[in-house]
């Protein structure tokens, strides 16, 4: 079979998938969550013309000069409007947020006046407007703020109840399965026997996918039987599961046994084996409405294969705007070899130098299994295929790694 390029097992991957149905949550619940629709201001901010600073509402007309002294005829604080509109030569005592009299159009503030009994004494000339927080500055009722797609940040939360919404439509999360596999793996904690690794794949994983927004559920490791894979496929399949991610038994080993389970499942697959370093060994299928994305058991491969294909995935089913990854433009920090018919991904460090420019250095040792160089590294360096040898200095193309 031949190598699928990386490009074409994407837009495999996210074909036909269509964002989850919507659903109302609580403001406090929304964070980082994505909007189902366009929400408009149900009022306008401020509603009405509001003081900016502590000082005193009047006529600008009236303070036009130093020395000019005014009347004190009320207070105004915020939430206490003032009952009567303000006259020649006349002021009111008002605080930040308080509604500005009819009449005033200007406020000076206080330490600009001198205050004696029920007269100030103005010591810098007023200016119209000045200190004054017009109705409407910040939004109006009906204006579409907050837009469909988008996930929501801390400061959107703020916006919406400002909107006057105590919760939001948002998109259902994309709840995703994590199957691995691997007779050799043991959990953290325990003395690995002969033979054995510590399973160290599924946190990077879970991590990663619960960041993106998605319901991430664990089916811990099955053995390498067809009974325990097969086992593990029907689980996610019970929970109504958007995605199942698998981790190992991908390749081509007697014990590599999950093309041949799912294939048992009726899971139709669409491609296995890409055109892509690390990660060759990834399937992609269908079982019903359920997608089965088979990520390598190597680690970097695993990680880099979620980063690539299931993270634009879930994206696409929580209905985000922006589904693929932001490339950048950076310069080689060392010279790199001729590639072949394979997309590479070379992890690498960052240096940001005093005059802008990036500089992205492909770490020494580039093998799938190290997960050390993989922790180090900011970013991946993409080198296409067939790609000719390239100097430190010459232009990249980078994909900065999740902080």
């Amino acid at each position: 079979m031949a190598l699928m390029p990386v490009a074409d097992a994407l837009a495999a991957i996210l074909k036909g998938a269509e964002p989850k149905p919507e659903e109302m949550i609580a403001l406090d619940l929304a964070y980082h969550r994505t909007l189902a629709r366009d929400v408009v201001a149900l009022r306008t901010q401020p509603p009405e013309a509001m003081s900016a600073m502590d000082g005193y509402a009047l006529r600008a007309a009236d303070a036009a000069a130093v020395d000019a002294k005014l009347k004190v005829i009320g207070e105004v604080a915020a939430g206490r409007p003032f009952a009567r509109a303000i006259g020649p030569r006349e002021a009111a005592r008002i605080f930040t947020g308080g509604v500005v009299p009819e009449g005033a159009d200007a406020v000076v503030i206080q330490e600009d006046t001198v205050a004696e009994g029920s007269t100030i004494t103005i010591k810098e000339a007023a200016i119209a407007g000045r200190h004054i927080r017009p109705a409407g500055i910040d939004f109006r009722k009906g204006d579409v703020l907050l837009e469909a797609g988008n996930r929501l940040t801390d400061r959107d939360l703020s916006l919406a109840a400002s909107m006057n919404y105590p919760e939001l439509p948002v998109r259902r999360r994309p709840k995703v399965a994590l199957l691995a596999t691997g007779d050799e793996l043991v959990m953290p904690g325990t003395v690995p026997g002969p033979g054995q690794i510590v399973y160290s794949n599924g946190y990077a994983l879970r991590a990663l996918m619960r960041a993106e927004g998605a319901e991430v559920v664990d089916l811990g490791v099955a053995a390498d039987t067809m009974e325990a894979t097969i086992a593990g496929i029907r689980r996610a399949g019970e929970m109504a599961t958007d995605i199942l991610v698998t981790t190992g038994g991908a390749s081509v080993g007697d014990h590599d046994l999950v093309k041949k389970a799912l294939e048992a499942e009726q899971v139709s697959i669409a491609f296995w084996q890409i055109a892509m370093r690390p990660g060759k060994p990834m399937m992609h299928g269908r079982l019903g409405s359920m997608r089965v994305i088979g990520v390598p058991g190597n680690p970097v491969s695993s990680y880099v294969c979620t980063l690539l294909f299931v993270v634009p995935l879930i994206r696409a089913l929580s209905g985000r705007k922006m589904t693929h990854h932001n490339r950048e433009t950076a310069l080689l920090g060392r010279d790199v070899g001729t590639n072949d018919l394979r997309e590479d991904y070379l992890r690498a460090t960052l240096e940001e130098r005093a005059d802008g420019e990036t500089i992205a250095t492909p770490v020494s040792r580039q093998d799938s299994s190290l997960l050390a160089f993989l922790s180090r590294a900011q970013a991946l360096v993409i080198r296409p295929p067939f790609a000719p040898a390239a100097k430190a200095g010459a232009p990249c193309e980078i994909l900065r790694l999740p902080e």
